[in-house]
């Protein structure tokens, strides 16, 4: 199966644009609840390095086909975070985060949908350019 160009790089700017919305479900960092339920993942630190990585995405989404090995990275980036919401999710309890704030519960709600979303999305592109190397 291929994609369009244009689609992929649309697909790279949406990446970093999910990444970018921590920025509302922080309220630009003034949520304390998100970093309360996962202090360590999802501290002011740590929602500043998912924007950092947003703009990473954003930034190769014209010529990702140059970067095949960063591509790579960024699944396996994607892959850790699902990993990681899937074990808070098995351990902690989502309507605590609900009873205490909306923007947080929501956001714990899809941050490891999210990824894993663009898991397969970075893992596809990738392939795909392994592919393209290998027939040359």
């Amino acid at each position: 199966m291929k994609i369009e160009n244009t689609i992929i790089t649309k697909g790279f700017i949406l990446a970093g644009l999910m990444n970018l919305s921590v920025l509302i479900f922080s309220r630009l960092f003034t949520n304390t609840t998100i970093a309360e339920f996962d202090p360590i993942v999802m501290s002011n630190f740590g929602l500043l390095m998912i924007l950092i990585w947003g703009l990473a995405y954003m930034s190769v989404a014209k010529n990702y086909q140059q970067v095949k090995w960063l591509i790579g990275v960024f699944a396996l980036e994607k892959l850790i975070y699902a990993g990681v919401w899937s074990n808070w999710m098995l351990t902690n309890n989502l309507a605590d985060v609900y009873a205490q704030d909306l923007m947080a519960g929501v956001f714990y709600s899809i941050y490891g949908i999210n990824d894993g979303v663009f898991f397969a999305f970075f893992v596809f592109v990738f392939v795909q350019k392994c592919k393209v190397k290998n027939s040359q």
